[in-house]
């Protein structure tokens, strides 16, 4: 019997052994990835080919919104999860929609919204990796690519459809999307996706899905207009909040101070300095996002750029080609900012400063994908200062001033240090180390002589307070005396 059921085990697991798993990851990561209460994928009773693809995606066990998610939507519940970016909140809603759809109904069983075309094709992306060995058909669309295409597309099966809202709702009104037994409604950055712009689209779209339907919301942040929308249209929903915090943990944040004619030399000074892995730089317009890659590339530096404002295949091409590595700097305009995932990016630099907190939360997320530790580089000019106070101020964190020497080991796997970078490492630590000791001796013999001016002001008050009470005294004895002789 024994020997049977070792048998039967060494079966079970001998699946696993035929996987193709990619290099083991070994960054850092912090206690919002690390944290998890022990659950295994296969504790979730998955198919086997979706387990099949979440080892080959490199997932070992399941982060804390996953383990939080996972069972609460595979039991149907609606669900209202707030989570950072980079903590798998993607696969956390993408596993158990692969694993409820039903290869035998040729219907569009599971909607994904998400407010970007680029989010789009990175969570059809996720759901085809993880997906691969179950034959599950996923659609993508976006308002960039032509109607024809979708309509053609959708004569053949398609089990999932991510997308935007405003392409969605038209496929819906045109009757060429059947949403009426898509039962799995998924709305990724929901606090974007219910901003005054997009929530009609989002209510629309509801009257195509049947009445019952489950309802996941993702975000990071979660507005008062998030609220309104749950109160209508979800039912007893499961929520989850595992933001401890507004801001990342695992990325450094400093601040430089320069002039804007200083900028690109300062960024130029930053590349020849830092070890980059792969860098986001943002800018404020599309214009200056332009300018910047040109100055970047004349300086030598491989660069693209992507904005709004350029066509939606270059703007494809131009994402896909940064995620697999062929360049290493990208130059931004917060068209990026909501959700993507490149792994390889440990660097991003504002070169020009965010207006608000949220889009500061969002750009800074880019640099600590899935907990691993990253750098934010800030650069202020004399009108950015507010902003630098506000932000602090709203996410509850510290912007550093930038020292003149950055520990490596706050943004580079350990792997990529090598000996001497370690032994040089260590010797700047203990010069900033020295450099502090100075700097609080400093402090202190500072509010010594503070003290000591103090002590010696109070003494001289307190003589001319003598002198001055004396004064009063003889001023009266003489006005006396003068009473006196009157009489």
């Amino acid at each position: 019997m024994a020997n049977q059921q070792q048998h039967m085990a060494h079966e079970n697991d001998s699946w696993k052994k035929q996987l193709s798993l990619p290099t083991k990851d070994d960054r850092p990561q912090t206690e919002d990835v690390t944290a998890t209460k022990g659950n295994e994928f296969e504790d979730y009773f998955l198919k086997r080919e979706l387990l099949m693809g979440i080892f080959e995606a490199g997932f070992e066990r399941p982060s804390p919104i996953q383990e939080e998610s996972i069972p609460i939507a595979l039991a149907g519940r609606d669900i209202l999860a707030r989570a950072k970016n980079g903590t798998g909140k993607t696969a956390a809603f993408v596993i158990p929609s692969l694993e409820k759809i039903n290869l035998k109904k040729n219907k569009i069983q599971a909607l994904l919204l998400v407010p970007t075309r680029e989010l789009a094709l990175q969570t059809a992306q996720v759901c085809k990796t993880l997906g691969k060995h179950m034959g599950v058909q996923v659609m993508v669309t976006t308002g960039g690519t032509t109607l024809k295409d979708d309509i053609m597309r959708l004569e053949e099966t398609v089990h999932i459809i991510v997308g935007t809202p405003g392409r969605i709702l038209d496929l819906a009104g045109k009757g060429v999307a059947n949403f009426s037994e898509c039962t799995t409604f998924v709305m990724d950055e929901a606090d974007k996706l219910l901003s005054p712009e997009f929530t009609p689209i989002v209510e629309q779209l509801l009257t195509y899905f049947p009445k019952e339907r489950q309802i996941m919301l993702y975000s990071a942040t979660f507005p008062m207009i998030v609220k309104t929308f749950k109160d209508k249209h979800m039912v007893k929903p499961y929520e989850i909040n595992l933001m401890d915090e507004l801001t990342l943990r695992g990325v450094t944040q400093y601040y430089a101070f320069v002039e804007e004619r200083q900028k690109v030399h300062c960024l130029n000074t930053l590349f020849s300095k830092l070890q980059i892995n792969q860098s986001i730089i943002f800018c404020n317009s599309t214009n200056r996002v332009e300018l910047l890659a040109k100055k970047i590339t004349e300086l030598g530096y491989s660069c693209f750029y992507s904005h709004a404002k350029m066509l939606q295949s270059h703007r494809n091409r131009v994402f896909h080609d940064f995620r697999n590595g062929v360049c290493r700097n990208l130059v931004c305009s917060d068209l990026l900012t909501r959700g993507i995932d490149i792994q390889a990016v440990n660097v991003v630099i504002n070169f020009d400063f965010p207006k608000n907190a949220e889009t500061y939360l969002h750009r800074i997320g880019r640099s600590g994908r899935f907990g691993h530790l990253g750098l934010a580089i800030n650069l202020i000019t004399y009108e950015d200062r507010f902003n630098l106070y506000k932000i602090e101020q709203e996410l509850g964190t510290e912007i550093q001033a930038i020292p003149p020497v950055i520990d490596k080991r706050l943004y580079v796997a350990p792997s990529a240090l090598d000996d001497a970078d370690h032994e040089e490492q260590q010797k700047r630590i203990q010069q900033q180390q020295q450099q502090q000791q100075q700097y609080q001796q400093q402090q202190q013999q500072y509010q010594q002589q503070q003290h000591r001016q103090q002590q010696q002001f109070a003494h001289h008050q307190y003589q001319q307070q003598q002198q001055m009470q004396q004064q009063q005294q003889q001023f009266q004895h003489q006005q006396r005396s003068q009473q006196q002789r009157r009489q």
